[in-house]
C-alpha cells in the first residue's frame, strides 16, 4: 500500500536549503512506493496549525528546476522546540494529523535543533510502534554538524564569505593612511565560517591579517598587540572575527556592550562583536577604523552558490529518501570525504540521537598564529566545497527564484 510522505525546512536558511527540498521531491515523486510529497509550510510549527502544500500537485516542473536554485527556505522556516517530555499532548495530536494524511516517511531539513525533532519523533514513534520512518537532512553554515565531514550549506556560505572579503580588501587598500576593517562572521561557537576568509588571500600575507574564532579564548590586550604588530606591516588592515567571540570566562565580546536577547531555544543573539572592537581600536589606536558585520548575507546569497554545494545538497534529499524507503528511521544523511584529488564523497545514515545536541568545533590544530590565523590544512578541506558556478535564468538583469504563491 502506498504512503504519502512530508517533508519541512527549519532553523536558518541557507543558499541551497532548497535544493535538499529538490532533492526530496524529485527523488519521492520517482518511487512507486510514495503516493504524494506534501510540505509543511513553517516546519512543524506551520504544520500543527494545519499549513501544508501539496507538492507533486502545485510545483510545475519548470518550478521544480528553479527550485534548486532558489536560496533561503522555500516552504518557510521556524524555532519550534519539540516538548522534551514524550508523554506530552503534542505527540499524539501530531501523529494523529500524520494517520489522516497517510503519512509514511518524514524528512526534515536542519541543523542540529532540527536533528533533535527527528530524534524525539522517530523515539516516540518506536515506543508507540508507528511505522512512520523519520529522516534528518542535514544543513547548516555554521557546518557544526558531528558525523558528517560537512553540511550542505556550508561551502555556499565559504564561497561567499571568501569572495566578500576578497572585496572588502580591495576597496579598504586604496587609500596610504593607517586604517582598520574588521568584519564580523557567523559562528557561534564554531569557527568554519570566519575561518573561511582566509581564502579570500591571494599571496602570503595577504589580508585578512588576522583571523579569530570563537575556540580560542580572546584577550583584549593580546588583541591590541597584534593589531600593533599587523599595522607595522600593512597600512590597511583587515581583521575578520566570530560573532561567538568570548573572553577566557566564556562572556561573549559582543555582551561587553549590552544585554543580548535569547531565541526560542534559548541561544544568545550575537551580534555586535564587530563593533565593540570597532570603539576598542578606534580609542586605542586612534586610527581610521569600521566594522561590517555581513550578518544574513553569508547564508542568503545565492548568487555566489557553490555549485558542489547545490548538487550534494540535492544529492542528500535524494539518499533521505532512499534511507526511508529502505526502512531505515531515526537516521540523519551524511557525507564522508572518499577523496581529495579529485574530490569525492559517499553518502551514509548515521544515529540522528548521535548527533543532535552535539557542535562539531573547528580542529585546534588547524589554528595557528597564537589563535590569529588558520593552516594550509583547512585549505584543502574547504577548497573543494566552494567549486562551480551554475548556469541561472536572469530576466531584466536579475535572477529568476521560485516564490511560494
Amino acid at each position: 500500500m502506498k504512503k504519502n510522505a512530508i517533508v519541512g525546512q527549519s532553523g536558518g536558511p541557507t543558499a541551497v536549503i532548497n535544493a535538499s527540498l529538490y532533492g526530496v521531491i524529485r527523488e519521492g515523486m520517482a518511487r512507486e512506493e510514495i503516493g504524494r510529497v506534501y510540505g509543511m509550510i513553517n516546519g512543524i510549527e506551520g504544520f500543527m496549525s494545519g499549513n501544508y502544500m501539496d507538492l507533486t500537485k502545485d510545483l510545475t516542473e519548470e518550478e521544480l528546476e528553479l527550485l534548486k536554485l532558489t536560496p533561503a527556505a522555500y516552504l518557510g522556516s521556524c524555532r519550534y522546540k519539540l516538548p522534551d517530555d514524550l508523554s506530552s499532548p503534542f505527540y499524539p495530536a501530531l501523529f494523529e494529523k500524520f494517520r489522516t494524511m497517510e503519512i509514511g516517511y518524514f524528512f526534515y531539513i536542519g541543523g542540529n535543533d532540527s536533528m533533535d525533532t527527528v530524534s524525539k519523533l522517530s523515539r516516540y514513534a518506536a515506543h508507540h510502534e508507528s511505522d512512520i520512518r523519520f529522516i534528518g537532512i542535514p544543513k547548516t553554515v555554521d557546518n557544526d554538524l558531528i558525523l558528517t565531514d560537512h553540511t550542505p550549506g556550508y561551502g555556499s556560505a565559504a564561497k561567499y564569505v571568501a569572495d566578500t572579503v576578497r572585496e572588502i580588501v580591495l576597496d579598504a587598500s586604496v587609500y596610504q593612511q593607517k586604517s582598520v576593517t574588521i568584519i564580523e562572521l557567523m559562528g557561534r561557537h564554531a569557527g568554519w565560517l570566519t575561518a573561511a576568509s582566509a581564502l579570500a588571500r591571494k599571496f602570503k600575507g595577504d589580508n585578512p591579517l588576522l583571523i579569530y574564532l570563537p575556540e580560542t579564548a580572546f584577550d583584549f590586550e593580546q588583541f591590541a598587540s597584534d593589531v600593533e604588530a599587523a599595522l607595522r606591516k600593512s597600512s590597511s588592515l583587515i581583521i575578520c572575527v566570530s560573532e561567538g567571540l568570548s573572553d577566557g570566562s566564556g562572556t561573549f565580546i559582543c555582551e561587553y556592550g549590552e544585554e543580548v536577547r535569547r531565541d526560542a531555544f534559548g541561544h544568545k543573539m550575537l551580534t555586535g562583536s564587530a563593533k565593540t572592537l570597532e570603539n576598542f581600536v578606534r580609542s586605542r589606536f586612534g586610527v581610521k577604523v569600521r566594522s561590517v558585520e555581513l550578518n544574513v548575507s553569508q547564508r542568503c546569497s545565492g548568487m555566489l552558490a557553490s555549485a558542489t554545494d547545490i548538487e550534494e545538497s540535492a544529492r542528500a534529499g535524494c539518499e533521505g529518501v532512499k534511507a526511508a524507503l529502505n526502512g531505515l528511521t531515526g537516521m540523519m544523511i551524511a557525507f564522508c570525504r572518499t577523496g581529495n584529488s579529485p574530490y569525492s564523497i559517499e553518502c551514509k545514515a548515521v544515529d540522528v540521537n548521535q548527533v543532535c545536541n552535539q557542535e562539531k568545533l573547528f580542529p585546534s590544530q588547524w589554528i595557528c598564529g597564537n589563535g590569529t590565523d588558520v593552516t594550509d590544512d583547512f585549505f584543502e578541506y574547504a577548497l573543494p566545497l566552494i567549486q562551480g558556478e551554475v548556469q541561472r535564468k536572469i530576466e531584466d538583469g536579475r535572477p529568476l527564484y521560485l516564490y511560494r504563491k
